[in-house]
């Protein structure tokens, strides 16, 4: 899967801002064709973008764009004029307001339309789907099957905490008077769930304090830990913060791969567990180092510790 530790938002209609996100080392950056841009100026932010993909240097970073909601008359022409411009150096659409399976598959037949018309590759442009409101989070696992596109589910909190009546202004942190535990623990769960269900990323919607990295961390901490692979961004400040969150520790990451290491070494000698150090280790050991090591390799980790067979 690509490497989603932090996804940076990037108004579409501000090509000084589209520039610098050139040179920020957040692992994605999505241009915004929704909330970031007024009304007055979607139509004119479509060429902008597409001028962005075509001409900017994104190497190394997923290149996605965010279209209106179904619900407005921008999102087909959005679609339409952007993967037609610039479908060759899309990596994926992100889809916002998703309530129902239907949504991210009227995007998958449309991008797929568009890629037989224009001779792209079928299906290579990904789907993110953003879930927003309650009836999206309802019907989460149906959105998460809907289509072979589909890439990763991200939380958009602002939307979902206004549509159940969340008694708070505050974008990520907990609401007045909630005392006990985390207000949003069903919510990234219900996700994750989902998610991993269907092989897809899970991606925790944005901090709006974009000052206060601390806090920022705080509230990344607690999506990583349950097993999110990333976070959104609003401001170049969070990215550093967001990107060593959502990587392994050194010795996380070493120990990771030594397991692996130990477990392969086991099986070639015809052994179901191994050990290593004072540690056994088995399958179930195997599958929890994958993570680990699969997450680490993506951020471009190095070894720093090799394994040494017993008996060496």
């Amino acid at each position: 899967m690509r490497s989603r530790r932090t996804t940076l938002a990037v108004p579409g209609s501000n090509p000084r801002f589209i520039e610098k996100a050139q040179g920020l080392p957040a692992d994605e950056i999505f241009l915004d064709l929704e909330d970031a841009v007024a009304p007055s100026a979607k139509e004119g932010a479509r060429a902008t973008v597409v001028a962005a993909l075509n001409e900017g240097d994104w190497t190394g970073r997923t290149r996605v764009v965010r279209v209106n909601d179904l619900d407005t008359h921008w999102a087909y022409r959005d679609v339409i004029e952007v993967v037609e411009g610039a479908g060759a150096n899309l990596d994926a659409v992100m889809l916002p307001k998703v309530s129902d399976a239907s949504h991210v598959q009227w995007l998958d037949r449309l991008l797929t339309q568009i890629e037989r018309a224009t001779g792209l590759p079928a299906g290579r442009i990904g789907i993110e789907a953003q879930i927003e409101d309650a009836r999206g989070m309802v019907n989460v696992d149906a959105i998460a099957a809907s289509s072979p596109r589909l890439e990763a589910l991200v939380l958009g909190p602002g939307d979902l905490m206004a549509s159940i009546n969340m008694k708070t202004l505050v974008v990520g942190e907990q609401p007045p008077g909630y005392t006990e535990g985390d207000a949003y623990h069903y919510i990234l769960m219900r996700i994750l769930m989902a998610a991993r269900a269907h092989d897809l990323q899970a991606i925790d919607g944005p901090y709006f304090n974009v000052r206060d990295v601390e806090a920022f961390t705080r509230v990344a901490e607690r999506s990583a830990a349950l097993g999110f692979d990333g976070k959104w961004v609003l401001h170049p400040s969070q990215i550093e913060a967001g990107n060593a969150v959502f990587s392994p520790s050194q010795d996380d990451y070493d120990r990771a791969e030594l397991i692996l290491d130990a477990y392969e070494h086991s099986l070639g000698e015809g052994r179901g567990a191994a050990r290593l150090g004072d540690e056994m280790i088995d399958e179930a050991s195997r599958k929890m180092a994958l993570v680990v090591a699969a997450k680490g390799r993506a951020a471009g980790m190095a070894r720093t510790k090799r394994f040494d067979p017993p008996g060496n």
